[in-house]
C-alpha cells in the first residue's frame, strides 16, 4: 500500500521533462560504472532515477533563474552547454550517494570516484567532488532514498509467494532483474512498442505521446510487467495464475499486463511478429 500510494503520488506531480535523462547511453553508463565499483542490484537503478530527477529540477532552476518572461529565459541550447561540463561529475556524484543508500554497506569513496574520473580525463579535486554531492543533495531537499522498481519487483514477488502463487523464486528474481535492466537499456523501444498497442497506430499524435507519460513512469506497471515476462519465459504454464494475482494485488488490469509482457517479449526474441 505504501508502495503504490508513493507510486501515485510521483505520477500526479510527473514533470513534463519526465524520462529525458534516461536514455540508452545514460543508463548504459551508469549500469557500466556501477558494476565496475561492484554496487548491488538496487544501487545502479537509484543512480539512474537520482539523477533524473536532479537533471530535471537544474534545468528547470537554470532556466527560472534567466528570468520569467520569454526573452529572458535560457535557450535550451544554452541551458545544455552549461550543463554539459559537469553532466559527467553529477553522473558520479548521484551513483555515489546511491552506494550510500545501500543496505550492503558499498560506497564508493572520493579517491574510487577521483581515480575514475581522472582516468577519463576530468581533472576534479575532492573539494569540488564534494560539492558537486552537496548539489544533489541540495537541489533535491536532501529527498533522495525513493524506491526504484526493483523495490517493486521484489516486494510483488513477496506478496505472490504469501498468497500461494507456486513460483520458482530465486531463478524468478533472477531474471527479472535481467528484464528490468532490459527495460531501462532499451526503454524508449519498449514503450513505444506498448503505445502503438494502446492506441493501435503506428504513427501517434504528439498529444497521445504527451498522455502516455504517465505510463512510462508507472513502477507499478513496471514491476508487474517484467515479473509477468519473467514467468512467461520461466514457467509459462503458472503465467495465467501469475497474471491474476497480479491483478488483484495491484489493479492493473490482465489486457495491461498482457500488453506490456508482449512490448518486453518482442524485444527480447527481436520479432516483429505478433
Amino acid at each position: 500500500i505504501h508502495l503504490a500510494t508513493e507510486n501515485e503520488q510521483y505520477l500526479s506531480e510527473l514533470p513534463e521533462q519526465a524520462g529525458c535523462f534516461k536514455e540508452t547511453r545514460i543508463v548504459e553508463f551508469i549500469f557500466l560504472l556501477s558494476e565496475k565499483w561492484h554496487l548491488d542490484q538496487s544501487t545502479r537503478y537509484q543512480a539512474v532515477e537520482l539523477l533524473e530527477r536532479f537533471m530535471i529540477k537544474q534545468v528547470e532552476q537554470m532556466c527560472d533563474d534567466r528570468g520569467s518572461t520569454p526573452g529572458q529565459r535560457s535557450s535550451w541550447s544554452s541551458v545544455r552547454d552549461q550543463i554539459t561540463n559537469t553532466f559527467v561529475l553529477r553522473l558520479v556524484s548521484c551513483v555515489q550517494l546511491a552506494s550510500k543508500l545501500s543496505l550492503h554497506y558499498s560506497r564508493v569513496t572520493s579517491d574510487t570516484a577521483l581515480t575514475f574520473l581522472q582516468s577519463i580525463k576530468y581533472s576534479y579535486t575532492k573539494q569540488e567532488l564534494l560539492e558537486s554531492e552537496l548539489a544533489v543533495l541540495n537541489t533535491l531537499h536532501f529527498h533522495i532514498n525513493v524506491s526504484t522498481p526493483l523495490a517493486y519487483v521484489e516486494l510483488l514477488l513477496e506478496v505472490l509467494g504469501y498468497n500461494g502463487c507456486l513460483l520458482p523464486a530465486k531463478p524468478l528474481h533472477q531474471l527479472c532483474v535481467q528484464l528490468l535492466d532490459l527495460c531501462y537499456l532499451t526503454r524508449e523501444t519498449i514503450y513505444d512498442t506498448l503505445l502503438k498497442i494502446a492506441i493501435e497506430n503506428s504513427t501517434p499524435s504528439k498529444l497521445q505521446i504527451a498522455k502516455f507519460l504517465t505510463v512510462k513512469e508507472d513502477f507499478m506497471l513496471l514491476a508487474v510487467g517484467v515479473i509477468s515476462t519473467g514467468v512467461f519465459i520461466l514457467s509459462p504454464g503458472h503465467w495465467e495464475q501469475a497474471v491474476e494475482h497480479l491483478n488483484c494485488i495491484t489493479g492493473i488490469t490482465p489486457q495491461s499486463i498482457l500488453e506490456f509482457s508482449y512490448a518486453v517479449v518482442r524485444r527480447v526474441v527481436g520479432s516483429t511478429t505478433p
